[in-house]
């Protein structure tokens, strides 16, 4: 009898469009809709952004969950209606917390726009625990010097969030949950064993082996429970870590909104077609909820 995967799902992810910029969204999807109270994660790019354009996301709602955006090349400007304005760099993470609810817009500056570039990163939604989903909405933004660095044979990473390799972040989440961006060099292994209850890797490039199984880029690899992995870089690679414990309530989404209820959904739905929710200041347009 052959030995047990390591991988409990394999998933490549869908394509969407998101202010004329095309994401590969990875969950949530039938078969997964979290790992651990990630219930959503977005990898924007890699694309080039020519001279004169940009990445325009007008003002959309959120409730009961937390963004969390991470880039590897490129800038974004957020913008929200806390009135917080932070342009995002590669190593630092925004941390959007909605609550009870709160808009955003996400946009390349005007500064940006005058040259060509990459813009290449990832967006996670984390779902809040039950007694914080009506909390007043928060942003913090953690600049990659502030990022515990992370290190191994062959390999660098930056840890975003959670406990991780012995390093703690700074950021202060509700919820445990794990989130690092590692760098390997081909040939370089790791082992990963976090002490969270699930996990997941995302290939964002190159190509590695969970316990000897190949896993390429776009993949996102669901481990088994309580996992214990090798992980080994068949090429140069650059992968994200994610996991976390499960929140013991199922969760209900719609659009950009999840809760612990369906009747708070249709209340945000309610509240967002009637223009309830809070404007970002110096935006007057917004994303119409979908028909």
């Amino acid at each position: 009898m052959g030995q047990q995967s390591s991988i409990a799902l394999r998933l490549v992810g869908r394509t969407e469009d998101i202010g004329g910029f095309t994401v590969r969204r990875l969950i949530p999807v039938a078969a997964r809709r979290s790992v651990g109270s990630f219930v959503f994660l977005d990898h924007m790019g890699p694309a080039v952004l020519e001279a004169g354009q940009g990445l325009d996301v007008l003002p959309h709602p959120h409730i009961g969950l937390a963004t969390v955006t991470y880039l590897f090349e490129g800038s974004i400007l957020h913008r929200d209606s806390l009135g917080s304005v932070q342009e995002i760099y590669p190593g630092d993470v925004n941390l959007m917390t909605a609550g009870r609810g709160i808009v955003h817009s996400e946009r390349s500056s005007a500064e940006s726009r005058r040259t060509r570039r990459r813009l290449n990163g990832l967006q996670l939604w984390v779902a809040l625990p039950k007694e914080h989903e009506e909390m007043a909405p928060t942003f913090s933004h953690t600049a990659k010097s502030d990022l515990p660095e992370l290190s191994g044979d062959g390999w660098t990473g930056r840890l975003i969030t959670g406990s991780l390799f012995g390093a703690t972040s700074p950021v202060r989440t509700l919820s445990p949950y794990f989130f690092a961006d590692l760098r390997c060099e081909t040939g370089a292994c790791i082992q990963f064993a976090p002490d969270y209850e699930e996990a997941a890797i995302y290939v964002a490039e190159g190509e590695i082996e969970i316990d000897g199984e190949r896993v390429e880029a776009g993949s996102f690899a669901v481990l088994e429970s309580n996992p214990a992995v090798t992980v080994t870089a068949c090429k140069e690679s650059v992968i994200a870590l994610l996991g976390g414990d499960p929140l013991p309530e199922r969760r209900h989404m719609y659009w950009n909104f999840v809760s612990t209820t369906r009747e708070r959904i249709e209340q945000a739905k309610e509240d967002w077609q009637a223009q309830r929710f809070p404007r970002v200041p110096g935006e007057e347009s917004f994303v119409p909820l979908p028909g």
